[in-house]
């Protein structure tokens, strides 16, 4: 989740569903509210571990953290030096994932045809909007965090996709990269508001409307598509807060097209073994977890 959580269009909410862990981190999240603190005083400390499934969520945002700050410059480095491999590697993963959110839906009707299209919109609008550029003050550190954490644990949303779009990305990555520690526990503060309040909502929704919300999340996958696309024009750049030529508005291409306007490789095998590693991964994965 944490290697996920890195890149620009792709949500670690995507490979906990994958792995089969999402029902567990979402309940296990909501478990931390002010009845925890009844239960502390009157059953004591283990209890209460045990009632959030304390060593689970350890191991896992351990891991999310060990990651992001361990994988945040390969990640970068890749995307600079690798852009169409890593791309078509991470462009693979949500294809299949789709298949694996699909397979989980019990009833297949039009209302939720409906539903999914209504993902599928909102989530391709979200990567045409034009970024912003938010100062990285401390308030709004804080607020990247909340706003980002609720977009990592849906499937399909990127968290920094999202800090993308606000202007916040390069900050936290380069706290992330230089261990900046105070800017790193404000974005941390901002995460656990927005992961408790959040992952309330999004726990009753699947467990009150299951399907409708799986063919949702579904769209949300399904519509950033088109972000993670491999080959793609850059029409505009914008210079971010570092004073760096980033791309601004990009156009997707075919392979053979990109060769044209672009005179680089397509690298088209490669592209097709990444995305088939990912396949791979997933299928693997998913077959794991049906043992389990």
């Amino acid at each position: 989740m944490g290697a996920a959580d890195v890149v620009p269009g792709v949500s670690g909410g995507t490979i906990a569903f994958i792995t089969g862990i999402y029902d567990t981190l979402l309940e296990s999240i909501r478990r931390v509210n002010p009845k925890l603190l009844g239960i502390l005083k009157d059953q004591g400390l283990k209890a209460a571990f045990t009632h959030i499934n304390g060593f689970f969520l350890i191991s896992l945002f351990s891991g999310i953290i060990v990651s992001i700050l361990t994988l945040a410059k390969l990640i970068s480095w890749l995307l600079v030096t690798h852009p169409i491999p890593t791309w078509s590697f991470f462009f693979g993963l949500i294809l299949v994932s789709v298949y694996h959110i699909l397979k989980q839906v019990d009833k297949k009707d039009l209302i939720r045809g409906v539903f999914m299209l209504i993902g599928i919109g909102f989530a391709y609008a979200i990567t045409v909007l034009k970024p912003l550029e938010m100062d990285p003050t401390n308030i709004n550190i804080v607020i990247a965090g909340a706003i980002a954490i609720c977009a990592m644990i849906l499937p399909g949303i990127s968290g920094s996709f999202i800090l993308l779009l606000i202007g916040m990305y390069a900050p936290i990555l380069g706290a992330a990269k230089s261990m900046q520690i105070d800017i790193l526990l404000l974005f941390v503060v901002g995460c656990v508001v927005g992961l408790l309040s959040f992952s309330h909502l999004l726990s009753w929704l699947l467990k009150s409307f299951r399907d409708t919300t799986l063919m949702f999340l579904t769209g949300l996958m399904i519509g950033t598509l088109p972000k993670i696309w491999p080959w793609k024009e850059t029409l505009t750049w914008r210079t971010n807060s570092h004073g760096e030529q980033v791309p601004l508005l990009q156009h997707n291409l075919l392979p053979s097209d990109f060769e044209t306007i672009t005179s680089q490789p397509s690298q088209l095998v490669i592209a097709i073994v990444m995305m088939s590693c990912a396949i791979a991964l997933v299928l693997i994965l998913e077959k794991f977890g049906d043992q389990d």
